[in-house]
């Protein structure tokens, strides 16, 4: 009788060890605090709608950050931007507990991030995973760190050795870094599962924050005052005369947190001096949104510098992380401004990589002529320019984007704004 309970202890206690041992087995990996290095000309704006996906799957959003830099290295050296970093994943570790960082990196970014995994073996040790997001191919994972390689259109030759090669062939520059396919992609390789979800899952009361900086510096909009206001969704005209919030901007022009609604629009004023006001406008954000970006310049300044003003007319900056392609026929995007379909094969080829475009009259001459696009913002990487009249006449702007790929249109009304004083921004979602 002892023998037979003794057996049955013995193979009771086998069983339990052997659960115990496939729930260890089966437990994910811990989420670490993860962050994005753009690449050229970018910002923490390309991340935006990932940081909300990892969000969505139970990430906290403080714990997901951008690395930003001005990529002309004219504010910054290289040895700066990683010092920079060094301080930033120590601040995070810190701050979560967490015994590492996962890493990504974009176009430029992606050769920074290798140089800098490269640079010491200290470096590397605190990275548990990195992304390298459609740039520089390898012969090796940076600094031995495990590597997930993402590539887009272009040649499926490129590939980082030793690395998990993925290949989106469909997919534009930017879109690799903002498309659902990727997050996924990243996902399981920072967790080893699978998201519960690829949307952007709503919140009711949200908070916003994030930085309003110089295009593209990324310096901040220093000296310069932000005013927030909740706006009607069919002719984006503030809803009252009090802002929601109010901030002075000063040092790296970061800003909030901002308690806000999930499903509204709002308008985001950056007030340079009465005479200088840029208006810049988003789709609803649908939850807490820690990487806002809010890309400005000084009055007379950079690309809007360049800009043709009057009182009669206004000017359009829009922008969207995936690229617009105007020449793919019913395989492309479509964009239209009170419904006049500006993108062609002349100011937006598949092969421009366009993100932004800026919608003006050109010679302040009231017409239009969108047969070829403005030669001092086509010749910019990532930018075109298109010869729009657009009547400052007291009544919204329409804006109408229908991705490709079908299934929705995107829908932004903004007031009319004269741009002899006045500046619009526009950024539609690119999922």
């Amino acid at each position: 009788m002892m023998f037979r309970r003794l057996i049955a202890f013995l193979a009771a206690l086998l069983l339990v060890s052997g659960m115990t041992a496939q729930v260890a087995q089966a437990k994910p990996k811990p989420q670490r605090p993860v962050i994005f290095v753009h690449g050229f000309s970018g910002s923490g704006s390309q991340f935006d709608t990932q940081a909300r996906r990892f969000a969505g799957n139970g990430y906290p959003i403080d714990h997901i950050e951008a690395h930003e830099y001005d990529s002309l290295f004219q504010h910054n050296t290289e040895a700066q931007v990683f010092a920079g970093l060094d301080q930033r994943i120590d601040r995070l570790l810190k701050k979560t507990r967490a015994d590492k960082v996962d890493l990504l990196g974009h176009s430029l970014g992606t050769r920074l991030m290798q140089t800098y995994l490269n640079s010491s073996p200290e470096r590397a040790a605190k990275i548990a995973h990195y992304v390298n997001l459609d740039g520089a191919p390898a012969a090796a994972p940076p600094g031995g760190v495990p590597t997930l390689a993402v590539w887009g259109e272009g040649s499926t030759a490129r590939q980082i050795v030793g690395a998990e090669n993925v290949y989106f062939s469909d997919q534009g520059h930017t879109q690799t870094v903002t498309s659902v396919e990727t997050f996924a992609a990243a996902y399981e390789f920072f967790t080893g599962k699978a998201p519960r979800t690829t949307r952007i899952v709503p919140q009711v009361r949200i908070e916003l924050s994030g930085r309003a900086v110089l295009f593209p510096s990324n310096l901040g909009a220093e000296g310069a005052r932000l005013e927030i206001y909740e706006v009607s969704p069919w002719t984006g005209a503030r809803k009252s005369r009090k802002p929601v919030a109010v901030r002075q901007i000063s040092g790296d022009g970061s800003w909030g947190p901002v308690k806000a609604w999930g499903h509204a629009h709002y308008e985001f004023a950056v007030v340079w001096n009465d005479q200088a006001v840029h208006h810049l406008y988003f789709q609803p954000f649908r939850r807490s949104d820690a990487l806002v970006r809010l890309l400005t310049s000084r009055p007379g300044e950079g690309l809007s510098g360049l800009v043709e003003t009057g009182p009669g007319h206004s000017s359009l900056t829009i922008n969207r992380q995936k690229e617009w392609w105007g020449d793919q026929g019913t395989a492309g995007d479509s964009l239209k401004i009170n419904g006049q379909e500006i993108l062609n094969a002349a100011s937006s080829p598949r092969t421009k990589r366009t993100i932004g475009i800026f919608a003006f009259d050109a010679g302040v001459d009231r017409t239009t002529d969108l047969a070829t696009p403005i030669p001092a913002f086509f010749s910019q990487p990532f930018i075109s320019g298109v010869d729009l009249y657009i009547p400052a006449n007291g009544r919204p702007i329409s804006l109408v984007a229908t991705p490709r790929g079908g299934g929705h249109k995107d829908v932004l009304n903004v007031p009319s704004w004269p741009s002899a004083t006045d500046r619009i921004s526009v950024s539609f979602d690119d999922d």
